[in-house]
Order: structure tokens, then C-alpha cells, then sequence
């Protein structure tokens, strides 16, 4: 076998550290990123994130990147606007109300109402259905029809209108 030649081990380094940099940088290629309670924003409204257990992410589009939300109605309001909403690989989490320390899989989670959430959607997720809890589908249903959702959307077309 022929003697490894200092080009060939030089090469071969580099390639090594190249790896294990990009293994120990950066957010994990799937699931929820961790938030940094009063200091992440919201990607929607820019509100620092601050109750976690009314927190969300929702994962997807180009570089399947993480999204970071301080409430999962804001998040699928946003959802609704983007052009990979409907992609098989978009991941939703949020936060177990009760913990708010428990990332759970958003369309697997059930929605308790509360008397109040950051952007007043007013519903939280728990792990296990109770009698009158919702599923991640009638979630949806609720929250794209509530006041809140009504709020932000005009919010971000008042965004996007240039100045009178």
C-alpha cells in the first residue's frame, strides 16, 4: 500500500473538520429549535417571545427552516400565507400549556380554551384530550374564524400598504 502523500492528508482534514463543524452548528434538521424566553421574536408580529407555554414553531419552506411564534394561532394565520403551507414535510409544535417546557407535535396535541393567550387567541395545548378539548383540526376551524385571526391579517395588509 502505497505512503499516504501530504496533499492527500491535507485534504482529507479539511474535509474531517468541515464535517464536524456543520454536525455541532447550527439549529437540528427537524423538530423545534430551542427559544430564548424574552429575548426570540415572534416571526409574525416581532413581539418578543416570552409565555412558553403558548409558544409554537412551525418548520418548512426553503432550508425547512424553523419559524418562531408566541402563539400557534399567529403561526397558522402566518401558515396561511405562505406558498409551502400545503408541503408534506411541513413540521407545526407547540408548547405543552401545562408545562410549557414539552414540545408537542401540534397536530397530535388537543386545545383547551383559556381566559387568555399572547395574541388573544385564547387556546392552549395539552397532551391528552378532555371532554372539552379540540382537535388540531377544529383548532383550525376556530382560530381561522376568530377575531385574532381577523386582527392579523389586517395588521400585515396594513403592513404592506405604502405610506399616504
Amino acid at each position: 500500500m502505497p505512503a499516504a502523500r501530504p496533499r492527500d492528508l491535507a485534504l482529507l482534514l479539511t474535509l474531517l473538520i468541515a464535517a464536524l463543524l456543520a454536525a455541532c452548528s447550527g439549529d437540528p434538521p427537524t423538530g423545534p429549535v430551542p427559544i430564548k424566553y424574552g429575548r426570540d421574536t415572534c416571526d409574525f408580529c416581532r413581539m418578543i417571545i416570552s409565555d412558553p407555554r403558548f409558544a409554537a414553531q412551525i418548520r418548512g419552506g426553503p432550508g425547512h427552516k424553523a419559524y418562531k411564534f408566541d402563539d400557534l394561532g399567529e403561526g397558522l394565520v402566518w401558515l396561511g400565507t405562505q406558498a409551502w403551507k400545503d408541503e408534506g414535510n411541513v413540521e407545526i409544535w407547540v408548547n405543552d400549556m401545562a408545562t410549557g417546557k414539552t414540545w408537542l407535535d401540534a397536530r397530535q396535541a388537543h386545545y383547551v380554551q383559556v381566559k387568555m393567550s399572547p395574541m388573544g387567541f385564547n387556546y392552549g395545548a395539552i397532551m391528552q384530550s378532555k371532554p372539552d378539548a379540540l382537535s388540531f383540526e377544529e383548532y383550525r376551524k376556530v382560530i381561522a374564524k376568530s377575531p385574532a385571526a381577523l386582527l392579523c391579517a389586517q395588521q400585515k395588509t396594513a403592513a404592506k400598504e405604502p405610506p399616504r
